[in-house]
C-alpha cells in the first residue's frame, strides 16, 4: 500500500468547490429558521429534502450517523418492479414500480444503475412450474411495456453458459426477466448532492438530543455533533421524522405516550468472492412467496435475503450465524457448493425494513409508505422501497401541501409543476466517461487502469473527471488504495472534501467498496484516517 504524505484539503471555502466546514454548517443551521427540518438521512429523508428544496422551501437535513448509514446502504441493491407482487395480484403496484425503475435507470441516474438479467430456475418439485413462471415473467415484462425485452423461458444449458455455477440437477427450465441494479450508498450520496445543489443544508453525524416546542408544537430540534461534542439547535416551521427504524423513538420525544406505529423485519446479506464470472443473476423461488437472490455485484457475489421480525435495538442489528446458514442453505438450491464456501465470504450486512404496525407474516407485508402527524405537529414517514424513492419524496411533499392550515403550501412550488425526471449530479453515459478517463491520463505518467476507469465512471458519472484531475495533479492520489481493488486515493480525498466523509467507515463502507470486498485492512484504514485528518 502506498504511504501517503500530507495531502491538504482541496479548498476551505464553498467558493473553491469544497464543502463548508462543520462549524460553518452548524452556524448556518443555528442562525436560520427553516421551512422544513428533515431528521434522518436515509433515502426517504434525502429524497424528501431534495424534492422540498426543488419546490423552493428552505430545507435542513440532519442524521445521527452517516448519510445512508443504516438500512439505505444495506439493501439488495436492486431497482425492480417486484416480481413477487404479481403473486398477490398487485398489478398496479408492479406497473408503478416499473415506471420508477425505468425513470431512475434510464433518465435520472443512468450513470449509477445498470441493467441486469435475472434467471428464475425451475426445479423438479419446486414451488412453481415452468408454465406458471414463464407466464409470470411475460406479464412482468408486459407491465414494463416490454422496455427490457420479453420475459421468456430458456433451456438449462443456455442458462449455465451465463451462470457457470448454476446447479443443473433436476433443473427443468429457466425463466428470464430483467431489472436494474445499483450501489445504494452511492445513489443516496448523489441524491444528497442533488438536494444541496437545490439549496438544502445538510449535516451528518449530528444526533437529535431533544425537540424544540412552541406552544405545544414541534418547531425544531436540539442536536449534538458527534465528531466534537458541539451542541446546537435548529428552528423550523415543520419537522419531518424520517428516522426509519428509529421513527417511534423520535415520536416518543414528541409525545411520551405515543403508541408504536411500525414493526421491523431484518434482511441479511452475504458478500462472497466469485469463483467464475457471472453474466446474469439468479432469483430462486424458496416457497410460494419468497425468492432468494444471487447477484453479481461490484465484481463480487451478493446473496440474500432473509425476512424475519426484529424486536431488538435497531443499532444492534447484525448478521447471525443462523442468518449465514440460512442464506447459504437457500442459495444451495440453485448454486454449486464450490461457490458457497464460507472461505469466500468477505463481508455480511443486515438492514431493517420498516413495515406498518400490525399482525401477520413480515414476508407478506406490504412495503408501503405511511405518513402520520403527531400530537405536536411533527410528521413521521416510514416504509417504502428503494425503487420508488423519488415517488416517496413527491408523496411526502403532497402531504405537506395538504396539511390543515396549509403552513407551507403558499411557499412551495406544487409537485406537478416541477420536472418529473430531474437527473442526479454526474449524469452521463458511463461508457463515454470511462473512455475519456482512459485516453486523458497525464502525458508523462501511466494511464489509468481500465478497471479503475470503469469503476469511477459507474460510481460518479461525469464527476469522475474531477477525481481524475486530482490524481493527475498529485501522483500519490493516483495510486490504488489496495492492490486488489479499483479504488484510488483520490476518491478518499474527494470523499473528504465533497462527500461529507468524516470517519474511515464513511469512506470504506459507503463511498468506496473496500469494506465489502474484505480489503479494509488495518493499513488501509490507517491511510484513510490520515487523509481524513488532513482536511484542514
Amino acid at each position: 500500500m502506498t504511504t501517503l504524505q500530507s495531502v491538504p484539503a482541496l479548498g476551505t471555502h464553498p467558493a473553491s468547490g469544497s464543502l463548508p466546514s462543520r462549524a460553518e454548517t452548524r452556524d448556518q443551521l443555528s442562525r436560520a429558521t427553516y421551512d422544513l427540518l428533515v431528521i434522518g438521512g436515509g433515502i426517504l429523508g434525502i429524497s424528501t429534502a431534495w424534492h422540498a428544496a426543488q419546490s423552493g422551501l428552505r430545507v435542513a437535513l440532519v442524521d445521527a450517523g452517516d448519510f445512508a448509514g443504516a438500512t439505505s446502504s444495506a439493501s439488495s441493491k436492486l431497482l425492480h418492479g417486484g416480481l413477487r407482487y404479481l403473486q398477490t395480484g398487485a398489478v398496479k403496484l408492479v406497473a408503478e414500480n416499473h415506471f420508477e425503475r425505468r425513470a431512475v435507470s434510464r433518465e435520472v441516474a443512468p450513470h449509477l444503475a445498470n441493467p441486469l438479467t435475472f434467471y428464475l430456475p425451475v426445479y423438479k418439485g419446486g414451488p412453481h412450474g415452468a408454465a406458471k413462471l414463464g407466464a409470470g415473467v411475460f406479464a412482468y415484462s408486459a407491465l414494463s411495456a416490454f422496455g427490457d425485452g420479453v420475459g421468456h423461458v430458456i433451456s438449462p444449458a443456455k442458462a449455465q453458459r451465463d451462470v457457470p455455477e448454476l446447479r443443473t440437477d433436476d433443473l427443468k427450465a429457466v425463466a428470464v426477466y430483467r431489472d436494474d441494479q445499483m450501489n445504494d450508498a452511492r445513489m443516496a450520496l448523489m441524491t444528497v448532492r442533488a438536494a444541496v445543489d437545490a439549496g438544502a443544508v445538510v449535516l451528518n453525524h449530528a444526533a437529535v438530543t431533544g425537540l424544540r416546542f412552541t406552544r405545544g408544537r414541534v418547531t425544531g430540534a436540539e442536536l449534538k455533533d458527534s465528531t466534537d461534542g458541539t451542541e446546537f439547535g435548529v428552528d423550523a416551521r415543520l419537522v419531518l421524522n424520517a428516522t426509519g427504524p428509529w421513527v417511534d423513538h423520535l415520536r416518543k420525544m414528541e409525545d411520551p405516550n405515543a403508541a408504536p406505529s411500525i414493526r421491523l423485519s431484518k434482511g441479511a446479506h452475504l458478500v462472497l468472492k466469485r469463483t467464475r464470472p457471472w453474466r446474469a443473476a439468479l432469483a430462486t423461488p424458496i416457497d410460494k412467496y419468497r425468492i432468494t437472490f444471487a447477484l453479481p455485484w461490484e465484481d463480487m457475489l451478493l446473496l440474500g435475503t432473509t425476512d424475519e421480525e426484529y424486536e431488538g435495538d435497531p443499532a444492534d442489528v447484525s448478521v447471525t450465524e443462523a442468518d449465514t446458514a440460512q442464506i447459504l442453505d437457500e442459495a444451495a438450491f440453485s448454486i454449486k457448493d464450490q461457490q458457497l464456501s464460507r472461505d469466500l465470504i468477505t463481508y455480511s450486512f443486515a438492514g431493517l425494513r420498516v413495515l406498518p404496525g400490525g399482525p401477520g407474516d413480515t414476508s407478506k407485508a406490504k412495503r408501503e409508505t405511511v405518513v402520520t402527524e403527531g400530537r405536536g405537529g411533527m410528521l413521521s414517514v416510514a416504509g417504502g422501497k428503494w425503487t420508488t424513492f423519488r415517488h416517496i419524496g413527491r408523496t411526502v411533499m403532497n402531504k405537506l401541501a395538504a396539511l390543515p392550515g396549509h403552513p407551507l403550501a403558499e411557499d412551495m412550488e406544487p409537485m406537478n409543476r416541477l420536472p418529473r425526471k430531474l437527473p442526479l449530479p454526474g449524469i452521463a453515459n458511463p461508457n463515454a466517461v470511462a473512455h475519456r478517463l482512459l485516453i486523458d491520463g497525464p502525458a508523462p505518467g501511466p494511464r489509468m487502469a481500465p478497471d479503475t476507469a470503469r469503476h469511477l465512471a459507474t460510481h460518479y458519472g461525469s464527476l469522475a473527471l474531477d477525481i481524475a484531475r486530482l490524481a493527475n495533479e498529485n501522483p500519490e492520489l493516483a495510486e490504488r488504495v489496495h492492490p486488489d481493488a479499483p479504488e484510488i486515493w483520490a476518491q478518499v480525498a474527494y470523499a473528504r472534501d465533497h462527500e461529507w466523509a468524516e470517519t474511515a467507515d464513511d469512506v470504506l463502507r459507503r463511498r468506496t467498496t473496500l469494506t465489502i470486498r474484505g480489503l479494509a485492512t488495518d493499513d488501509v484504514r490507517e491511510g484513510v484516517e490520515k487523509l481524513l485528518a488532513d482536511r484542514d
